[in-house]
């Protein structure tokens, strides 16, 4: 009987752990009364398995089932819980602008070259198509390059913050004084010392975080936490920034209070223009030229008109009987205009009593370019000849000049050096000295005609060439030089295009180093018709034609454009400045005549200027 019994309870404590074993692995989850979510896989597994032992009448355990529940938290908890072996990124806490910034920890050189050079709130994208240099505009970019240059002399003074421990600086040794509010960058490392990684990473978002002074940085110094004191006593200097109350540095504020050059103003809109019926579209000719005595000569068709500036009075000078005007220029000095026909004739004539001179023979083709040194007249032909003419004379010419191979358009003398420029549709730019009969220099660095020649009058020797429609280039030469000399610019360039052949290659042996006397080439997009440099300034005028029949006034040496001007709808193939040179006049096969205000008053010097507003020298 007492078996009996044991061995029923044996049995229920059996079918206790039973139970409790189930309930710890399979937990019944009772959804709501008014839930609709479908029982989980267990209790169908519950439902459908065969029950061992009948539960409804045993008896339940509470030691058991409080273990049971305890083990049940416990595992739980254990899967909450990241394996130790899983990754962890533990971000640092970033707090408000009550501590200094920590540039230590960050690669700000990196960071800082990512910056555009002029980039600033004003100017979004750098490859933005922007206009010519409008008035606007170049406040605009005036504003941006202040911008920043405060930036960079406020964030990295004189130089980008080195990643290097303040405490390794030899600096720290010697009597130096170092500002802790201020991050200077350290000398060069000593020689004992590891250098430090400088990895380049992609920056923040932004380049300074404010953390808190507890965080410290392995490669420098922890944030301070309290002023330094001085060990030198007061500072007495009222210039130090701890006595100022503007939030830039003293250098910043003498940058932003020193005078602005204003960006200068030009109209881009012609102040007059004339009507010039029968103004040929001929790229070869030079109808236009603006006189001494500030009177405009334009040649129209078979006649030669005047228009005086100062009175705005037209006058017909001339009218030519079976032929064409092909040229007209005036002397430097006096009122004598020489003409070119289209027969091959050379006119002169007295502009004041509206007389014709004489008349000189020579060529065989029409006279397209013509250029005055006090009394020798130089003329270029299509025949490919240029005659020398001492107007005193009463030969027809004096000198001839055979060089082009082609038609000669451009003509200009450069009286101080006794240098004649010509140019040709041959693509050949030649530089004469004086009255010789050979070539001084002979060029072919153009690749079209070349009819835009102008001799600079502020620099000596300059000689500024443009080319055609194929070429579309400023070159710009330097004519002092031995034409048997070489530059330091040519032989870099020959050797750059024989790197670029390659040993042996196509074009090893047809490189060509550039002649020592070109100094610098521009290609302007569109064809050269005109050159000009201004009598007031360190700046050029250009005229264009295909495609953009545009004026360009350039600065030199930069060559940046100060203004674009539009308005012809044909090629400006004329161009003439005032005596005065204020003011340019630009014609186009649009048979127009336009005068622009392209450059400044001469700008007066010390010195002598002085007598003049006094009248008397004491």
């Amino acid at each position: 009987m007492r078996r009996t019994e044991e061995l029923d309870i044996g049995l229920a404590i059996t079918h206790t752990e039973t139970r409790t074993v189930e309930d710890v692995h399979t937990p019944t989850l009772i959804s709501p009364p008014e839930s609709k979510t479908p029982p989980t896989v267990s209790n169908k597994r519950q439902h459908s398995e065969p029950r061992v032992t009948n539960r409804g009448s045993e008896p339940i355990d509470a030691t058991a089932l409080s273990k049971a529940l305890e083990q049940f938290e416990q595992a739980g908890r254990q899967r909450e819980h990241t394996p130790a072996a899983s990754p962890s990124r533990k971000r640092q806490r970033v707090y408000g602008d009550r501590f200094i910034p920590n540039r230590s920890g960050q690669d700000l050189q990196a960071s800082f070259s990512l910056l555009h050079d002029d980039g600033s709130p004003a100017t979004p994208s750098r490859r933005k198509r922007i206009p010519d240099n409008e008035l606007h505009f170049q406040r605009t970019e005036e504003a941006n390059r202040t911008y920043s240059t405060l930036l960079r002399s406020e964030m990295f003074e004189s130089s980008v913050p080195q990643s290097i421990p303040q405490n390794l600086s030899p600096t720290n040794y010697g009597t130096t004084f170092h500002d802790p509010t201020r991050s200077h960058t350290p000398p060069t490392r000593i020689s004992g010392l590891p250098a430090p990684v400088l990895t380049p990473s992609t920056p923040h978002k932004n380049l300074f975080s404010y953390m808190s002074p507890r965080h410290h940085s392995l490669s420098g110094n922890p944030t301070p936490n309290r002023t330094p004191r001085s060990r030198q006593g007061p500072n007495l200097d009222t210039r130090s920034e701890i006595y100022s109350l503007s939030p830039v540095k003293h250098s910043s504020q003498t940058m932003l209070l020193s005078p602005r050059k204003t960006p200068r103003a030009v109209s881009k809109v012609p102040y007059k223009v004339l009507d010039a019926p029968d103004l040929a579209d001929d790229f070869y000719l030079n109808l236009v030229d603006w006189g001494s005595q500030n009177i405009l000569g334009v040649g129209l068709g078979q006649c030669v008109y005047m228009w005086n500036s100062s009175s705005g009075r037209v006058t017909k000078l001339c009218e030519l009987p079976d032929d064409t005007v092909t040229s007209v220029n005036w002397i430097q000095r006096g009122s004598h205009i020489a003409i070119g026909t289209h027969k091959g004739f050379v006119q002169i004539w007295d502009a004041t009593t509206q007389r014709r001179l004489r008349t000189m023979t020579g060529h065989t083709a029409r006279v397209g370019a013509l250029a005055w040194n006090e009394h020798i007249l130089t003329s270029g032909s299509r025949d490919r000849l240029i005659y020398h003419r001492d107007v005193r004379q009463p030969d027809q010419w004096l000198r001839k000049l055979v060089g082009h191979k082609q038609e000669v358009c451009g003509l200009k003398w450069n009286s101080e050096d006794g240098q004649l420029a010509s140019g040709g549709n041959d693509n050949k730019l030649m530089v004469w000295e004086k009255l010789n009969a050979e070539p001084t220099f002979k060029w072919a660095e153009h690749s079209a005609a070349v009819k835009a020649i102008a001799w600079s009058p502020h620099q000596r020797g300059l000689l500024a060439s443009g080319g055609g429609t194929a070429d579309r280039t400023i070159k710009f030469w330097n004519t002092l030089l031995s034409p048997h000399s070489h530059s330091s610019i040519a032989s870099t360039a020959a050797a750059a295009s024989a790197a670029a052949s390659g040993p042996g290659g196509v074009g090893a042996d047809r490189a060509t180093p550039p002649p020592a006397n070109l100094l610098s080439s521009l290609d302007t997009g569109s064809q050269v018709c005109n050159l000009a440099w201004s009598r007031n300034s360190n700046e050029l005028v250009s005229t264009h034609g295909y495609s953009q029949n545009q004026i360009i006034v350039w600065k030199y040496p930069s060559m940046q454009q100060v203004v674009s001007l539009t308005g012809h709808t044909y090629r400006v193939l004329y161009l003439a400045m005032s005596p005065d040179g204020q003011v340019i006049v630009t014609g186009a096969g649009d048979e127009t005549l336009r005068f622009w205000n392209a450059f400044r008053k001469k700008e007066r010097g010390g010195g002598l200027g002085g007598v003049e507003s006094w009248g008397v020298i004491r």
